[in-house]
């Protein structure tokens, strides 16, 4: 996929699956294979492979491409595949060629494993990721990677960057980069689900959704609701839904990820355990879940 059409088909809701793993913490690709059987079923505009939620710093090299691979596969051309890279230029130029040969459809650049580095040196770091393949480009700015609108500026001098993934939930910032840079990038929601009446305030149409991977239906939803102002359709379902989530998302870290694949086992899909350092989902906090999970029942 050129660039210029992978850019262009960021509207809507854009879908960060977990990596699912057996009990003994190898990679379940079946489990992932029958996870995104289900994702497909719903109108999304495009697929992360090995993203945050998919615990990409989790995997090995030989993993990673399993996981792009597999995903490649399943969605067979449906819609856009990113495949999530990182750690340090080397690896994360070897991943980006990897996918790229898969058959993925794009590249989405994580922030480099140093957290001082200059704006020179991430420039370089992303320079080489988009130098590696073809593909079209979106850089993740979270974490310590978090640019001022002139260091974003300066980025868009990378030929094959196309949009960029706001993962910091500061809007006024991500406002100001908007203004400075225009429409030379497509740009999107990255922070999460809860942050989506902020995000399409500013007329950001596209987001990144970890509750896709339990309720497609309700992310679909939220992109609809806010894309037509209908503010009193998104309250409800921020506060019935997603702000309660978010809330027990938030008692212990990394469980942004562990709640979602609890939740998922609860309801038949296939979420598994996580990978230290991150922690599974307390036996006592289950059956919180699962009462959660009842009042999810018409998002489901």
């Amino acid at each position: 996929m050129e660039p210029n059409q992978l850019r262009s088909k960021f509207t809507g809701v854009i879908a960060f699956p977990v990596t699912p793993f057996k009990t003994d913490l190898s990679l379940d690709l079946e489990g992932l294979r029958k996870n995104l059987k289900r994702l497909l079923e719903h109108p999304l505009c495009a697929i992360v492979a090995a993203g945050g939620t998919g615990e990409m710093y989790s995997l090995t090299p030989a993993e990673h491409l399993d996981v792009v691979k597999t995903t490649v596969n399943e969605v067979s051309g449906k819609i856009p595949v990113l495949a999530g890279v990182g750690f340090n230029q080397p690896m994360a130029v070897q991943l980006a060629k990897e996918s790229a040969d898969a058959g993925a459809s794009g590249i989405l650049a994580f922030p480099p494993y140093y957290p001082g580095a200059d704006d020179e040196g991430l420039f370089e770091y992303y320079r080489a990721i988009g130098e590696a393949s073809r593909l079209g480009m979106l850089i993740y700015s979270r974490d310590w990677a978090n640019f001022s609108p002139a260091a974003v500026e300066r980025l868009t001098k990378i030929r094959t960057l196309v949009a960029w993934k706001d993962g910091q939930g500061d809007v006024r910032r991500y406002q100001m980069i908007k203004q400075r840079v225009g429409d030379r990038l497509a740009w999107i929601g990255g922070a999460g689900d809860d942050l989506v009446p902020g995000y399409y305030s500013i007329g950001i149409r596209a987001y990144t959704s970890s509750i896709a991977n339990l309720a497609p239906r309700l992310s679909l939803q939220l992109h609809e609701r806010a894309s037509a102002n209908d503010s009193q359709g998104l309250d409800r379902l921020m506060s019935e839904y997603v702000v309660p989530l978010y809330a027990f998302r938030t008692r212990r870290k990394g469980y942004e990820v562990s709640v979602m694949k609890a939740m998922m086992d609860i309801i038949g899909l296939t979420g598994g355990p996580v990978r230290p350092p991150l922690l599974n989902v307390r036996a006592d906090e289950v059956n919180e879940l699962r009462a959660m999970l009842e009042a999810w029942k018409p998002v489901l």
